[in-house]
């Protein structure tokens, strides 16, 4: 059997990866095996273990995938936009949508691995690389946060966060209600507050 260039398991490895980071979004992360996963990558089941020692060392690397992937859109975001105040406004409309509501797999890690995480053992990956997402989620929305007050900014931030999450989280939970989409607009407009401008 001819070996596999170094390139070529370099890409085999972001393919695992990319993927894993759609499907335990998607699935959850005792929802997909290993099998599942070598499938939906094009790979034999049997690869896996010469790029990843066990299935919790993927959800990790997997979880800080994602959290990458989340934060190069948001970036993306703010870049359209013209202050700070517009893009935390096209962020919030954005993240608060049906669209991303319907999507969880190519959606914020944040909500969608929010229960799984909390079901793992403390000394899972997944669990260290879930946390650093959430402080860098957290330091990116106290950075648009209006005001001087770093401490009361960091509070605006985490109350921010808590309800995006919560009401993502809540309005997937309840697809096919009309509560599910009077959560995601009850959220944005407690949200936008009165003096946030329109994206």
């Amino acid at each position: 059997m001819p070996r596999v260039s170094r390139e070529q398991t370099a890409a085999n490895r972001k393919t695992i990866e990319d993927v894993s980071a759609r499907l335990f979004r998607q699935q959850g992360i005792d929802g997909v095996s290993v099998a599942d996963l070598m499938a939906a990558a094009g790979l034999t089941h049997g690869g896996f273990y010469g790029h990843f020692a066990s299935k919790d060392a993927l959800a990790g690397i997997a979880c800080e995938h994602a959290f990458k992937q989340s934060r190069e859109q948001r970036e993306k975001w703010r870049a359209a936009t013209a202050t700070p105040a517009a893009s935390t406004t096209a962020f919030l409309q954005r993240y608060l949508s049906v669209r991303h509501r319907d999507d969880p797999g190519g959606g914020c890690p944040a909500a969608a691995l929010a229960v799984d995480v909390a079901r793992q053992p403390q000394d899972v990956p997944v669990r260290q690389a879930y946390l650093a997402g959430i402080r860098s989620m957290t330091a990116a929305l106290q950075a648009l946060a209006p005001g001087d007050d770093p401490q009361r900014q960091r509070g605006d931030a985490l109350a921010t966060m808590a309800t995006l999450v919560g009401a993502l989280v809540l309005s997937r939970a309840t697809r096919g209600d009309p509560i599910s989409g009077e959560i995601l607009a009850a959220a944005l407009a407690a949200l936008n507050g009165p003096d946030r401008p329109e994206a």
